[in-house]
């Protein structure tokens, strides 16, 4: 259960910060957003990452063994690194039609698969 929870607030995270990190490249596309400068951006971009850390850092405390819960820090890190990738290639395809996917990054991924499988290997 601890390990579900983990990572379901390690997603909610990830989607708020991709959010933070390149959303305010798509709002670009409002006008009243297009008129703000970069400090205007930047706080706009601080506020939506406080949830962020809402999700992530209790993600972290209920999933690190050290207090009780079913990872190791290494293997938190892993696991969000990944779901980091998953989200913002979903957020990327869906909000970004410009962008696709192409063969090197398939490949790319199936390593991060192996990097996760030889991170958790006993």
């Amino acid at each position: 259960m601890k390990s579900l929870l983990t990572i379901g607030l390690l997603v909610l995270s990830n989607a708020f910060m991709t959010l933070a990190w390149y959303g305010h490249l798509k709002f670009a596309e409002w006008k009243w957003f297009s008129k703000l400068g970069l400090v205007s951006v930047v706080l706009i971009s601080w506020g939506i990452a406080l949830f962020e850390y809402s999700f992530q850092v209790p993600a972290n405390k209920i999933g690190f063994k050290g207090n009780g819960g079913p990872f190791s820090l290494i293997e938190l890190k892993v696991i969000q690194e990944v779901i980091t990738l998953v989200v913002f290639t979903a957020f990327a395809l869906v909000v970004f039609k410009t962008e696709t996917f192409r063969w090197n990054h398939a490949i790319g991924f199936g390593f991060l698969i192996l990097a996760v499988y030889f991170i958790f290997k006993k």
